[in-house]
């Protein structure tokens, strides 16, 4: 046992997860850590690990500045959740500006966690915990057990001993006072995980066996691993019907619907882009929740929402199904005018459409009719719009 370890009954447990990431490679202009997983952001699922676990007592998330509304939506609902702060230019700088914000003794508990590691069992966070109780710094480690070879980046090279070689995993865990005190040392150094801090001020770091389940969510083979190991919740499907209309308006070189810009004397008249299209899939997708519409959620008397891309409104709608643990499974959807033509443009419009809502492009239908020169449409005066999703929803909501 470290001798210098008080032995405190009960120190409180601090989860500190990382989420202040911008990358995007896995779903276009979301971040991976609010990606949907079995419906839910992968952020909600791995901050649930913690929230349910009876040992943490709080949890505070770093997360990217302009990431508000998303990291909000992924913790609503959950009691344990401190004010989150915002992370800085690396991984050792956002902990560093997370420990700052903690007010801790110095031998309380503070687990460091990946955000992009949601299936991280609590069989696991038992593991470690009980191996602070004698150490001062311990993490999570998975023995290598593939043959490992360098090389000079065409040909293999040296074959490295895999004898003793672990793969660091997280979350990793430390007394307060240790690791904030390494922080602080140690700011402004290039370090990839807090136990190379720790390592460096010569405290020993002590191995807590891992499970090989919790992955780190990368690549889209990631993606397909963890939603395997992450039991789903029994789905029922459900569909939502939206409907929209908008009348020409000011003359114009083109006109916006489904997200892509096509040639056209006239725009439509609306306070947003009047996005006829994505209007009325957003409808629809507030409507399979019971909701609301797009109007309660985006009034058009706000100026916020002046002039404002419409795929902003539809990413909003879909959040809002993913938070609820909904999957979208399928968008069918109709134009009705006259003109513009929308054939030329129409799998321009379902891959726009399918990346904002980050399903196949297969998962989307884009129709175009005309209404035989009937009505408003028939007259030339607008555009009209109807969308049927189809989303599977946990039986409960």
């Amino acid at each position: 046992m470290d001798k210098n370890i008080p032995q405190n009954t009960s120190p409180s447990v601090t989860a500190i997860i990382v989420a202040g990431g911008v990358g995007t490679r896995l779903g276009g202009d979301i971040p991976k850590q609010y990606l949907p997983l079995h419906g839910k952001s992968i952020l909600r699922h791995t901050v649930s690990v913690f929230a349910n676990h009876p040992r943490i007592t709080q949890i505070l998330v770093v997360i990217g500045e302009g990431h508000e509304q998303d990291y909000r939506d992924s913790v609503v609902g959950f009691s344990k959740i401190l004010p989150s702060v915002y992370g800085g230019g690396t991984r050792q700088m956002s902990v560093y500006n997370a420990l700052q914000s903690l007010s801790l003794n110095d031998d309380d508990i503070v687990l460091i966690h990946d955000a992009a590691r949601p299936c991280l069992l609590h069989e696991s966070i038992d593991a470690l915990l009980l191996s602070l109780k004698t150490h001062q710094a311990a993490s999570l480690a998975t023995p290598v057990t593939d043959t490992l070879r360098k090389t000079d980046g065409e040909k293999f090279q040296t074959l490295i001993d895999r004898i003793n070689v672990y793969a660091m995993q997280t979350p990793q865990g430390f007394h307060f006072g240790v690791i904030k005190s390494a922080h602080e040392k140690l700011k402004g150094q290039d370090f990839t995980d807090d136990t190379s801090l720790v390592s460096e001020m010569g405290i020993p770091v002590f191995i807590v066996d891992g499970d090989r389940t919790n992955i780190k969510i990368t690549t889209q083979g990631d993606m397909m691993l963890a939603e395997k190991y992450l039991t789903p919740p029994a789905l029922i499907p459900r569909t939502g019907i939206g409907f929209d209309v908008h009348a020409f308006g000011d003359e114009s070189s083109f006109i916006r619907i489904g997200g892509v810009d096509i040639p056209h004397t006239h725009k439509l008249k609306g306070h947003s882009d009047a996005d006829v299209l994505l209007h009325a899939i957003t409808d629809a997708l507030y409507g399979v929740i019971a909701d609301g519409d797009i109007g309660h959620h985006f009034p058009p008397n706000n100026p916020d929402y002046k002039d404002v891309d419409s795929g902003y409104f539809l990413q909003k709608a879909a959040k809002a199904v993913w938070n609820k643990g909904g999957q979208i499974i399928h968008v069918d959807s109709v134009i009705m005018c006259e003109a513009p033509k929308i054939d030329p443009y129409r799998k321009a419009i379902q891959h726009r459409v399918a990346d904002i809502l980050c399903l196949a492009p297969a998962r989307v239908s884009i129709k175009a009719t005309t209404t035989e020169q009937l009505g408003f449409t028939g007259r030339r005066e607008g555009i009209a719009a109807q969308t049927i999703v189809t989303v599977m929803l946990p039986d409960e909501v």
